[in-house]
């Protein structure tokens, strides 16, 4: 199947099953108090701190589950890839909510949680390739950068979910059910979906392309040409990753730094989701019509400037109006600068390495930045004992990452002239 051909449902059914699978990783993140007081002893700081570090060995698996899945992608095609990675997720979700707490089974317990974590991060690093060139092989070129949007907006529509859900339970459970066993409904609740995901995915058409005269698939492309532009992506991914991880961060920055109640901190988690979903798609339509650099570095320059307002703001009022409303403005400007550098990356290798690429170079960004942020973030402010660490930890990202915005090629068919199919 070419570009121009993707339907609504195809579209409605890669989008459904990624934010599924989105939901099930992140929702982790949201509830690292309660799940660190389930399975890791030691007092509330040591808990968190352990529950923060489980949360960041979902992230170790996540460049392997890239390469193979991946890569799987690029040689049976997107679709399978697709339903592998899913159908291992579901397994890893129902894995987390089942294991009963280190009260009942002691040192297994953990273990079983860090493996359930590491079979996440290994799914869920083998569903961004796939579904990307999904998407850009069947965007029409001159709107590849808002269907690419989709999926990342598709991705901060879980965060919103997964807000309401943790948001709905810690305003109906008192604190002490919640610790013990309410946390577990949200993961249940993505556990009961995962069907549906599999059923959506099995009716996609393959993009990957047809063979050759003789029955043979075209020969894959050496990886190698593109590792300039590899290195420039990672470092735009590092920037964007550990903003993101540091604004989703709010709800357990709310609760366990500021002491603010847990109903409250999980409704900045609603903020982020919903202010982020607007922000990609927003991004991804700028990016069509005016570029994919431009689209990138105003809003990261306006970042670097917002960021230690933001914190300041938050910590020294402590109120629901200071959380959200700064959550809403730094949750808006990551979202609007964060998408277009996966865009730049699939437009720029060919079809035959795409899903390995993308997959690969975004795992391993996400690993290396994104699983280490949150414990790192927590780390530093007990360290510390200074609650504007979170802002200073992102403006060094973002530095980084706008060196990287002003060296890569722009991409975009409209500023570029060329808009054949990929």
């Amino acid at each position: 199947m070419r570009g121009h051909a993707l339907k609504k449902r195809h579209i409605a059914a890669v989008v459904a099953g990624n934010a599924l699978e989105f939901y099930d990783f992140i929702t982790y993140a949201f509830f690292a108090i309660q799940i660190g007081h389930s399975f890791f002893p030691g007092g509330a700081e040591k808990s968190l701190l352990y529950s923060l570090a489980t949360f960041g060995a979902g992230f170790l698996t996540r460049p392997l589950g890239g390469l193979i899945l991946g890569s799987l992608g690029d040689r049976i095609g997107r679709r399978p890839a697709m339903m592998i990675s899913f159908s291992l997720m579901g397994v890893a979700i129902l894995g987390v909510a089942l294991t009963p707490s280190y009260a009942v089974i002691g040192v297994a317990a953990p273990v079983m949680v860090v493996f359930f974590r590491m079979l996440q991060g290994f799914a869920l690093g083998g569903e961004v390739g796939p579904t990307t060139a999904f998407l850009i092989e069947g965007a029409p070129p001159l709107r590849r950068g808002f269907y690419v949007a989709i999926t990342a907006a598709s991705q901060d529509f879980s965060v919103l979910i997964a807000g309401a859900v943790g948001t709905i339970i810690a305003s109906v459970l008192p604190a002490d059910q919640l610790q013990e066993w309410g946390w577990r409904i949200a993961f249940i609740v993505g556990a009961c979906i995962v069907p549906i995901g599999l059923i959506v995915r099995r009716s996609l058409p393959e993009t990957l392309g047809e063979p050759d005269e003789s029955g043979a698939s075209p020969p894959r492309p050496a990886v190698r040409p593109y590792a300039r532009l590899i290195v420039l992506i990672l470092m735009m991914l590092a920037c964007a990753t550990i903003c993101n991880y540091t604004i989703d961060y709010m709800t357990t920055y709310a609760n366990a730094t500021l002491h603010m109640k847990a109903n409250i901190a999980f409704g900045a988690t609603f903020v982020i989701g919903l202010f982020s979903v607007s922000g990609d798609l927003v991004s991804g339509w700028l990016s069509d019509r005016f570029g994919r650099r431009i689209t990138m570095i105003v809003p990261y320059a306006l970042m670097l400037l917002a960021v230690l307002p933001c914190f300041y703001f938050i910590s020294h009022e402590r109120t629901v109006v200071a959380l959200y409303a700064a959550t809403a403005l730094l949750a808006t400007l990551q979202c609007l600068g964060g998408g277009p550098s996966v865009t730049i990356l699939s437009e720029s290798v060919p079809r035959r390495i795409r899903s390995g690429v993308v997959a690969t170079v975004y795992a391993f960004a996400i690993a290396a930045f994104g699983g280490s942020t949150q414990f790192m973030v927590t780390w530093i402010i007990d360290l510390t004992g200074d609650p504007l660490a979170p802002a200073y930890y992102m403006m060094g990202a973002v530095a980084l990452g706008l060196v990287a915005m002003a060296l890569v090629k722009e991409t975009a068919p409209a500023k570029t002239g060329i808009t054949q199919s990929l």
